[in-house]
């Protein structure tokens, strides 16, 4: 193992998008610097070293302690302050809303910020350097075969699937979704749609109701609750559908609409998060007003009755994502962040 220039905790043993960006962002980093991650629910293949040697590392040197969450930074200021460890404190936020008391008083603690776009950045009362987040164009990309993969996994030649992908819950907008597709699919017969993510214990309920509505209105067989799945199976279904919605009621930056750009899939979304920064409205897919039924239903609509315009769009999005969005260019960004604080 290289020196070790960097740390990246990950204090939550469950997949959240906060483990994905580590999970993606280290192995493309480690090419460009000593960085290593550290904590519980991480892939055997990443760069790692316990906790007990992130908390013993010799202070012959500094080091980067790059936090994403508030219990991550409250541990990197034990560890400097009263371990007596050479850290420099790092933390990137995707918030898009006031902090709390405790975490204002922990950022302004921290040696430096990252903000993942420019409107978390203005949440933050102190200068960040904005890197909005990328894609790894190695792991999402369209499918050799499509044909035979959506064959594999039982979907039919004619269907055109609309695929939503992340924890099933009111925030990410399901209901919403659900609602758009009672109104439109009793009048197009091809549509289809696949969710897939945790229904944490809270959420039980409200996904049962969305479940039994859908069961009333004679479309459980066309409408498909997947559950969690692994990461490969997400990377399949991204491949094999034909458009992505993600009409969150609200977003910290929100990656999955670059993931499925990546794989060739137009998005209708809601204008929250970094949406409006990643999708070209009519071009890569639809931005829509929040929590507006309505005008989601209309978006789904418009690129479900467009089979022509819908390929054209996914070769667009693909292309953008590769113009602008690679992951490489976030990883770079990022280092050059670490490289100003070890200077």
């Amino acid at each position: 193992m290289a020196e070790i220039e960097v740390v990246a905790p990950n204090l939550k043993r469950r997949l959240s998008g906060v483990t994905a960006t580590v999970v993606r962002l280290i192995p493309v980093q480690a090419r460009m610097i000593g960085i290593v991650a550290t904590g519980p629910g991480l892939p055997p293949e990443l760069p790692h070293i316990p906790l007990g040697r992130a908390a013993t590392l010799p202070r012959d040197r500094w080091r980067v302690w790059h936090a994403r969450r508030n219990t991550e930074m409250a541990l990197g200021l034990i560890l400097r302050r009263i371990l007596g460890r050479k850290y420099k404190l790092l933390f990137t936020s995707a918030a898009q809303r006031q902090h709390t008391g405790f975490t204002r008083w922990l950022i302004r603690q921290q040696d430096a910020l990252i903000a993942t776009s420019p409107l978390a950045a203005g949440y933050l009362e102190r200068p960040a350097t904005v890197i909005l987040h990328g894609v790894d164009l190695s792991v999402f990309h369209p499918a050799p075969d499509r044909a035979a993969l959506r064959a594999d996994l039982g979907f039919a030649p004619e269907d055109i699937v609309i695929g939503c992908f992340g924890r099933v819950r009111a925030q990410k907008g399901v209901d919403l979704l659900v609602e758009a597709a009672l109104r439109l699919f009793p009048t197009r017969p091809r549509a289809r749609l696949i969710f897939t993510g945790r229904v944490t214990a809270d959420n039980q309920t409200f996904t049962d109701d969305l479940q039994a509505r859908i069961a009333a209105a004679g479309l459980s067989d066309r409408t498909q609750f997947l559950g969690e799945v692994p990461w490969e199976q997400v990377v399949r279904n991204y491949q094999a559908i034909d458009l992505f919605a993600a009409p969150a009621r609200w977003e910290g930056f929100g990656l999955t609409p670059l993931e499925a750009a990546a794989c060739g899939v137009p998005t209708v979304a809601a204008r929250v998060g970094a949406y409006e920064t990643l999708i070209r409205d009519g071009e890569t897919g639809s931005l829509v007003a929040r929590e507006n039924v309505d005008a989601l239903t209309d978006a789904l609509a418009r690129w479900l009755d467009d089979d022509a315009g819908r390929q054209a769009a996914g070769q667009a999005a693909r292309a953008h994502v590769a113009a602008n969005h690679a992951i490489e260019g976030e990883a770079r960004a990022i280092v050059e962040v670490y490289r100003r604080l070890l200077a």
